[in-house]
């Protein structure tokens, strides 16, 4: 993002941005991109040069001008903490933040008092399974959700300087109450990574023969085990109620299976019952996975799907996407997957199904393998 690309933004600074790890750094790199002056905050020295270095923005002092906007993006445990000490240092500025968890944060500022009207929650919908500003990007926020959480107490000019910034930095602004954003990201984000940690804890005691078959279904599933464990304890501590609701609830499907597999074990794979039982859950898996949204939003698109070999040597993913380019083809999404010691990866490109037939003839023509659906 360069001021050249973003032409006219509504958010003028100077912006404060508390906590310089992935989701403040990104938000100092986006603004300062675009000639957004930048005051950078954080408890970490080490955590505030990086930032700094990266060209998030600099560093907070006592002689800064006032900023306009106050962004605070540190863990929900001390959010609500670090809104109201900067409502009380910025009595003229208004102060969103970035928490993914909302209720418990709108209840403490809620309570402090009169500075809650300059307050408005703020939750983009967007991150990554790294942490820290060293994996911040300027454009991560682009064609994101990004919830904007007003309360009773809000001023209207408060909410739509938080909408602004979404939309500045790309993001698409979503109105959501405190305890609906709460159990929507309860189902969408915290029980994913729930999924992603238990599947991949039962690696640990894994054989090395085991994981030696490991595929990319295995990869997918537990890429985002890789996360933060203290964030995280943070993150789900703060919306335990509805975490709950959503394991629990899963705990009801998994002992269904459960009993079905047991009579399958027990009694053979025939038994009568344990084959559609199984069968629903995965078919319970389709529907849920039909529904959610594509790329850019809305309905999912259908695609077809072209598989191709590609060696692993340096350049050659490159050159097939220039050689698709070339035939005329978008790939709409992409799914990499390489076994352990293969000397060639499998790329399977999603593009328009028309297209499938002469991608697959035109990669042919220049010498790539191309595999069979």
């Amino acid at each position: 993002m360069t001021p050249e690309d973003t032409p006219g933004l509504a958010t003028t600074g100077p912006v404060k941005v508390v906590g310089a790890g992935l989701l403040g750094a990104s938000v100092g790199l986006a603004l300062s991109a675009a000639g957004v002056p930048v005051q950078l905050e954080d408890a970490s020295p080490a955590s505030l040069a990086l930032a700094r270095d990266m060209g998030a923005g600099t560093p907070a002092t006592l002689t800064d001008p006032e900023p306009v906007l106050v962004v605070v993006a540190t863990p929900p445990d001390v959010t609500a903490d670090v809104v109201l000490a900067q409502l009380r240092r910025h009595p003229r500025a208004v102060v969103t933040d970035v928490a993914s968890v909302k209720r418990i944060v709108v209840d403490e500022v809620l309570a402090a008092g009169p500075d809650a009207a300059r307050y408005v929650g703020s939750h983009p919908m967007a991150g990554r399974e790294r942490s820290g500003a060293s994996a911040a990007d300027a454009d991560l926020f682009v064609g994101r959700p990004w919830v904007v959480v007003e309360t009773p107490q809000s001023l209207p000019a408060a909410v739509l300087a938080v909408r602004a910034l979404a939309v500045d930095l790309g993001a698409t602004p979503v109105r959501l109450g405190a305890d609906e954003h709460d159990d929507a990201v309860a189902l969408v984000s915290h029980l994913p990574q729930l999924a992603a940690s238990l599947v991949a804890a039962r690696l640990v005691t894994a054989p090395d023969g085991a994981l030696a078959l490991a595929g990319q279904g295995l990869r997918d599933v537990t890429r985002i085990a890789a996360s933060d464990p203290r964030l995280w304890a943070s993150i789900l501590a703060g919306n335990a109620a509805p975490v709950a609701r959503a394991l629990r609830e899963v705990r009801g499907d998994v002992d269904a299976l459960v009993a079905a597999l047991d009579r399958a074990a027990e009694d053979g794979p025939l038994t009568p019952g344990a084959m559609a039982a199984l069968a629903d859950v995965v078919g319970a898996g389709n529907a849920g996975a039909a529904r959610i949204p594509g790329k850019h939003g809305g309905a999912p698109r259908r695609y077809g799907y072209v598989s191709v070999l590609v060696p692993d040597a340096p350049g050659e993913l490159g050159r097939l996407f220039s050689e698709v380019g070339e035939a005329g083809v978008n790939i709409e999404d992409l799914q990499l997957e390489h076994s352990a010691g293969a000397r060639a990866g499998l790329a399977r490109l999603a593009v328009l199904p028309t297209a499938v037939g002469p991608l697959e003839k035109a990669l042919d023509e220049r010498g790539w393998r191309v595999v069979a659906e």
